[in-house]
C-alpha cells in the first residue's frame, strides 16, 4: 500500500517511464481522477494523447475502455442496447463500453452530434437509459475525450452544453527539441516484439504492459484527502468573480456558467493537493483558469470577424484581477 502522499510522485514515475514531458498535462489527468471530473485534451495528431490517458488508466488499478469515435458511430456503440434473445424470447441487455472506470473517446470531435450527445447523460448524472431501465455506472467514473482542432476537415464542432460537461480542457503543444530528442531515442531501442510466427517493431504502447502502482483505494483515499483541501471565503469571491467577468466582458457573447465556478474551486482543491497543499492559493485559480473557461466561452461575431483571441481576452480578464 502506498501512502495518498506517495501517489502523485508514483503515477507520475510510471507515466514518465512512457511519456516524454507533458507534465502539465499528467497534472490535469491526476485533476480529473482526484475530483471525478471531465477532461478534454485538444490538439494535433502525434502529440501522445491516447498514450498519455492509457498510461495513467494502467498506472492505477482502474477499468479502462477506449471508443474511437467515427462518423458511422451509433449511440448503441458506446452505450448498449437491448438483444433479442431468439431462444428464449426475450431482450437482454448488452453494455457497451462505457460500463468501466475511465472512458477514452478518442478524437470525439469526428463523430457525428447524435453521437456525442448520447454522453451527455452519462457525463452529468453517471447512468444510463437502455430501452426502458436506467443503468447506474461504476464508481470511479469518467471520460477523457481527445479532439484533433475543429479546422480539421471531417470534424463536428461540441455543443455548448456538452462542452460545459467537461470540468478541464486542456490543449497540448509540441514537445521542446530536448524533449522531442529523447522521443526519438527512446524509441530506438525498444526493439521488437516477437511471436511464433513472427515480430514486429515495438512502440510506446509495449511500455503499458507493466503491473498498476496504485489501487482503485488508494485512489479512493487520495479523493477524500482532496475534499478536505481548504477552500477559503476569499478563494470563492475571486472565483465567482472570474466567471461573472467573462458574462460582463463585452467581446464574449456566451461567459462562464455557474458549472465554471463549481469546476475552478474543486479542481483548485486537487491541484493544492498534489503540491502538498491542505489549502486553495490564487495560483491554483489563474493557473488553471483557461483550461477550466476558455472552452465555456463564445466570442461575439465581430470579435470574431476582428481576429480577437479567445485566450488573450480571458487573460485580460485574469490580468485586470491581478
Amino acid at each position: 500500500m502506498i501512502s495518498t502522499t506517495n501517489f502523485v510522485d508514483s503515477v507520475r514515475e510510471r507515466v514518465a517511464q512512457v511519456v516524454v514531458g507533458q507534465d502539465t498535462v499528467v497534472e490535469r489527468l491526476l485533476i480529473a481522477l482526484f475530483t471525478g471530473g471531465h477532461l478534454m485534451l485538444q490538439g494535433m495528431p502525434g502529440l501522445a494523447k491516447t498514450l498519455l490517458v492509457n498510461a495513467i488508466a494502467k498506472s492505477v488499478d482502474l477499468k479502462f475502455s477506449r471508443v474511437q469515435f467515427t462518423i458511422d458511430l451509433l449511440p448503441s456503440d458506446i452505450i448498449g442496447s437491448e438483444i433479442l434473445d431468439q431462444r428464449k424470447g426475450e431482450f437482454r441487455t448488452h453494455q457497451g463500453p462505457i460500463f468501466t472506470n475511465l472512458l477514452l473517446a478518442d478524437e470525439i470531435n469526428r463523430a457525428a452530434p447524435k453521437v456525442q450527445s448520447a454522453l451527455l447523460e452519462a457525463m452529468q448524472e453517471r447512468r444510463v437509459t437502455i430501452g426502458n431501465n436506467s443503468y447506474h455506472l461504476p464508481a470511479p467514473f469518467l471520460v477523457i475525450a481527445t479532439q484533433n482542432p475543429i479546422e480539421q476537415s471531417g470534424t463536428f464542432e461540441l455543443p455548448e452544453a456538452q462542452l460545459d460537461r467537461f470540468m478541464l480542457c486542456h490543449r497540448l503543444h509540441y514537445p521542446s527539441s530536448n524533449e522531442e530528442e529523447e522521443i526519438l531515442r527512446r524509441i530506438l531501442v525498444l526493439g521488437l516484439r516477437k511471436d511464433e510466427h513472427g515480430a514486429v517493431p515495438k512502440t510506446s504502447f509495449d511500455l503499458l504492459n507493466q503491473e498498476p502502482v496504485a489501487t482503485i483505494d488508494e485512489l479512493t483515499d487520495a479523493m477524500a484527502k482532496v475534499q478536505e483541501v481548504f477552500v477559503s471565503e476569499v478563494f470563492i469571491k475571486h472565483s465567482v468573480e472570474l466567471v461573472r467577468r467573462t458574462r460582463r466582458q463585452k467581446q464574449i457573447e456566451l461567459g462562464g456558467s455557474p458549472r465554471a465556478g463549481i469546476a475552478l474551486v474543486q479542481a483548485s482543491r486537487a491541484r493544492a493537493f498534489i503540491h502538498g497543499r491542505d489549502y486553495a492559493i490564487p495560483e491554483d485559480l489563474f493557473a488553471l483558469a483557461e483550461d477550466v473557461l476558455l472552452h465555456r466561452i463564445r466570442l461575439t461575431y465581430e470579435a470574431l470577424a476582428e481576429g480577437v483571441n479567445g485566450a488573450n481576452v480571458l487573460r485580460q480578464i485574469i490580468a485586470e484581477m491581478g
